[in-house]
């Protein structure tokens, strides 16, 4: 869009109209499950909802989420988008709507782990193949697909090892096979990464983290075409009824209005922890796109604007350094997640994850361990000053 305003502007004022009755700035929370209308203006069933009818059940849709989806669709350059409960919502929403009996899938083999699990367990339990494979490899890729192959679904950079998809390789070669591209942005943001801009048909993004910030609500969405986005409602959404509550969707659409200032400040704050690591003689490996000892940074630089705030290290006896960590860090908070404003950390044996969740091949077993040894610490680096990020793994470390 030529005339696209920057995303400082959009993550303040885009769906964002002013309140018609009252003239709020802020905008209005709407709580209500259901709507008084015309018996003329909306059918009984989802499949009768047109864009413009008006609002007549919030398992459809709500005037507060319908806020969030719009802001959400101009921070990515999609057409519209839809919210669910969460990522795993709005993940398992867009398969399911995707994919039918007979039909293949592509996906990241390192990913978040119950995205593995689902196409691993679930998926094949209704007729539906999944093949894992490493994504940055763009001719394992190539590899993996087959004539009934409908969706390339894709993290970059991926959980937890940080390693990055070319969104633009890939959407080529899915248009070329006739699939579509669905791409987990979390971790990199609007800010970071414009998937549907390279090309991609998705865009999917864990709201809970990052574009929440705040640690306080949980959130998922699809972003796409609209027409793709309309059937995604219509059958994901209001049949399997997985929605976004009106009060989480509203502290979201809060929280993005900070979200340049604060991705500006993950970056930051993870780029000066990433070399402080990289320097430390306990650390083996640091694992950040922003860093230039990553081993895609080249392609990092040409399709990230924002490093993001996460990073992964490894290092001997990770097992034992966890425990010690979990009780000397007293800036840092040992627990799961990322994207807050406080900073975690948080340890993923390579067994454990294998075990429950990637069962990878030898050979691909074997590649991602070149990644992450016996094991990656996930950091996620928050708000705090990070000279006392810092100093608090400094004195953990320590002998």
């Amino acid at each position: 869009m030529a005339n696209r305003p920057d995303l400082k502007t959009l993550s303040v004022h885009a769906g964002e109209e002013l309140d018609e009755e009252f003239g709020a700035i802020a905008p209005p929370l709407i709580l209500a499950s259901s709507f008084a209308v015309h018996p003329d203006a909306v059918g009984f069933s989802a499949y009768d909802y047109e864009d413009q009818a008006p609002y007549f059940y919030s398992r459809w849709s709500n005037p507060t989420v319908r806020r969030l989806e719009r802001k959400l669709a101009a921070l990515e350059g999609a057409g519209d988008g839809v919210c669910f409960a969460s990522g795993m919502a709005a993940i398992s929403g867009l398969l399911l709507h995707k994919l039918s009996a007979g039909d293949h899938l592509v996906l990241s083999n390192a990913c978040y782990a119950a995205v593995a699990e689902l196409a691993h367990d679930t998926l094949p339990r209704m007729g539906i193949e999944a093949s894992a494979v490493d994504t940055s490899d763009l001719a394992a890729v190539e590899a993996a697909l087959r004539p009934t192959t409908k969706l390339i679904y894709i993290e970059t950079p991926c959980n937890p090892i940080l390693r990055l998809a070319d969104v633009q390789a890939i959407a080529a070669l899915a248009k070329a096979r006739g699939a579509e591209l669905a791409v987990d942005s979390t971790i990199a943001t609007p800010l970071g990464l414009q998937p549907i801009a390279l090309g991609a048909d998705y865009v999917v993004h864990s709201l809970t983290k990052y574009l929440c910030g705040h640690g306080d609500a949980l959130g998922g969405v699809v972003l796409g075409a609209a027409d793709k986005i309309d059937g995604l409602r219509k059958e994901s959404l209001v049949h399997l009824g997985g929605l976004l509550g009106a009060f989480d969707a509203w502290l979201i659409l809060r929280s993005l209005h900070s979200l340049p200032a604060r991705m500006a400040a993950h970056q930051a704050g993870a780029a000066e922890v990433a070399a402080y690591l990289e320097a430390h003689p306990r650390i083996e490996r640091v694992l950040y796109p922003g860093l230039a000892s990553h081993p895609q940074h080249t392609l990092a630089k040409s399709q990230m604007s924002n490093a993001s705030g996460l990073l992964a290290f490894t290092a001997r006896d990770g097992a034992a350094l966890a425990r010690r960590l979990a009780e000397r860090l007293e800036v840092f908070t040992y627990a799961v997640s990322l994207g807050k404003s406080k900073s975690l950390i948080f340890y993923i044996p390579t067994d454990d994850i294998q075990r429950t969740s990637f069962r990878l091949s030898e050979a691909d077993l074997a590649a991602y361990r070149a990644w992450a040894g016996e094991g990656v610490f996930r950091v996620s680096v928050g708000l705090e000053r990070a000279e006392d990020l810092i100093a608090d793994l400094e004195k953990a470390l320590a002998d």
